[in-house]
């Protein structure tokens, strides 16, 4: 059986600015993949980034060096 693992969710307010999330993903190296926003969470376009917990203050780093939009950062456990 699985187990919830805490995970960090990045949601956005539109799907644009998750698009340019994903391709900046795949041009920097960015750890994580796109999913759709968890129930837990009340947010913008219905897409999220989820990465690993402990990949969080990089991901802030890279958020912020890249200048990607972003509605909300949360800690959600999930699959």
């Amino acid at each position: 059986m699985r187990k919830k693992t805490l995970k960090t969710v990045v949601t956005f307010t539109t799907t644009s600015d998750a698009m340019a999330m994903v391709s900046a993903a795949d041009v920097h190296g960015i750890s994580g993949r796109i999913i759709p926003v968890p129930t837990e969470i009340d947010a913008g376009c219905g897409l999220a980034w989820c990465c690993d917990v402990e990949e969080r203050d990089e991901l802030v780093r890279k958020l912020r060096k890249y200048a990607l939009s972003f509605e909300g950062l949360f800690e959600v456990m999930m699959y």
